[in-house]
């Protein structure tokens, strides 16, 4: 067992988290976890399913005398977003995760965590495995690749899972129900990579943003931290004016990330690379005022680079576009809700730059919970992408999830929780996508509210998972499976 969960409890779900951090489960690679979840129902007894694209449902029977008690499901993802500290020497394909306590939290070294929405994956095999426990029929879905697509909810089949109550074990906040969040979609520009020669006399250079925290593109996106990608287009704006040209620019991994670093190689006239290494000072000392707050880690570097001489740049017109494109692409909160305090309503995420052979891809993600507002930013940002000349795409999306109010599995949660803890658990919706909007929209009239022990700087290798409330988690979350009738 891990030294970093030794004496945690629930002991269940820490040991079933340690045994899942073993096997490489990223977006769209989790055929690994999908068997070990199905090889483990066997080893238990319990009837379990796979689907075509690697979806499992297992079904556990009712303890003695809660047969006739309605069915409830349990609901989470396998995959995981895998991200890593620059320096880190992380395989995720077949590396474990390393499992590091850090007073009162647990993260792990160097990269994500895995807490999300491992954490739900844990506490399932924990209630699969414990014949003490009082519930009646329970159903456990595990779907695939929730972060980059949502793949596995969006392929659910109608009789897949046969409960009409479903608990969501895939929220970040102990103490609050959500019973709703937003729909998305992502928007994405291309450009064809016509490059050129570069003049003589030029000296090679790489820009790069470091140390921004990033994080979740809609739990993090009113937090007001630094964008990689916005910051080192204003760094590229001022050295084009000293006759910098591009040869690669980069940044951002996850459409569903803010980006914390990017760079760019760059050539540089060499009688304007001093007055470049000034300038790039001058702009990161006026970044660090603005976000020293929020980002204080935040450095914006150049350094010499070795000039090779098939190094070839942007075309002028295709560097122009693409800075301005840029420049002016929103990104960040474009409205609260009128209706719940504090919850962003509308947002988007420049997310990612890729220069490939023989493209540049820049991808954003748009998210709101009034579906014609998702529309209105998303044609927004086609809009930018077209007037700065790029071939443009979207993604289908996915819907949101109305809040109900009257609904009776929010009903019992608030009074097992009132009973708990003796307070009210706070009722909230998410700016994020969590996969109860296309469940509900897959089975009509499911009930659903989702919860989860409190984790902060998901997505990014900063993710930790708050001990204390894992065990106040797992403590109400059995209540509510004993006080359903």
């Amino acid at each position: 067992m891990s030294k970093a969960i030794e004496g945690l409890r629930p002991e269940g779900i820490w040991r079933w988290f340690v045994e899942i951090s073993r096997i490489p489960r990223c977006s769209k690679n989790e055929a690994a976890i999908s068997r070990f979840i199905l090889d483990t129902a066997k080893k238990l007894g319990l009837h379990a399913t796979g689907d075509s694209v690697g979806n499992v449902v297992v079904r556990k029977p009712a303890s003695p005398g809660r047969e006739n008690t309605a069915g409830v499901c349990l609901q989470g993802h396998m995959d995981m977003v895998c991200e890593k500290l620059k320096d880190s020497p992380h395989d995720f394909a077949k590396d474990p995760i390393r499992l590091v306590r850090k007073g009162d939290v647990i993260m792990a070294d160097g990269t994500t965590l895995g807490a999300d929405n491992g954490i739900a994956v844990a506490t399932c095999l924990a209630i699969m495995s414990d014949r003490t426990l009082e519930h009646g029929p329970l159903e456990f879905l595990f779907t695939v690749d929730e972060e980059t697509g949502l793949t596995g909810a969006n392929n659910l089949q109608p009789l897949f899972v046969e409960s009409r109550t479903l608990l969501n074990l895939d929220s970040e906040e102990e103490g609050a129900l959500y019973v709703g969040c937003s729909g998305g979609r992502d928007s994405t520009g291309t450009w064809p990579l016509a490059s050129e020669a570069p003049s003589a006399n030029m000296v090679a250079l790489q820009a790069s943003v470091l140390g921004l925290k990033g994080g979740h593109s809609g739990l993090e996106i009113d937090r007001g931290r630094g964008n990689a990608i916005k910051i080192l287009c204003r760094a590229l704006s001022r050295l084009a004016a000293g006759g910098a040209r591009i040869v690669s620019m980069n940044g951002g991994n996850k459409h569903n990330a803010i980006p914390r670093e990017a760079e760019a190689v760059i050539l540089i006239p060499r009688a304007a690379s001093e007055q470049a290494r000034s300038a790039i000072k001058e702009l990161a000392e006026t970044v660090k005022a603005e976000l020293g707050a929020v980002d204080p880690d935040f450095s914006l570097e150049l350094r010499d680079l070795p000039k090779t001489r098939r190094a070839r740049v942007f075309k002028r017109g295709l560097q122009k576009k693409l800075l301005q494109t840029l420049t002016a692409m929103p990104h960040g909160v474009m409205k609260m809700s009128a209706d719940i305090p504090g919850l962003v309503e509308t947002s988007t995420n420049l997310a990612v730059i890729r220069t490939e052979r023989k493209e540049i891809r820049v991808v954003t993600s748009q998210r709101s919970s009034v579906a014609s507002e998702i529309d209105d930013i998303a044609e927004m940002v086609r809009t930018v992408f077209r007037m700065g000349g790029a071939e443009v795409s979207s993604s289908h999306g996915y819907p949101g999830w109305k809040p109900d109010m009257n609904s009776a599995i929010l009903k019992l949660a608030r009074e097992t929780y009132r009973s708990l803890f003796g307070k009210e658990p706070e009722v909230k919706a998410i700016h994020a996508g969590l996969e109860c909007g296309i469940i509900g929209e897959k089975y009509p009239g499911m009930d659903m509210v989702s919860f989860g022990p409190t984790l902060q700087w998901v997505h990014t290798p900063d993710e930790q998972i708050y001990i204390d409330t894992v065990e106040r988690f797992w403590t109400f979350l059995l209540a509510v499976l004993k006080n359903v009738r």
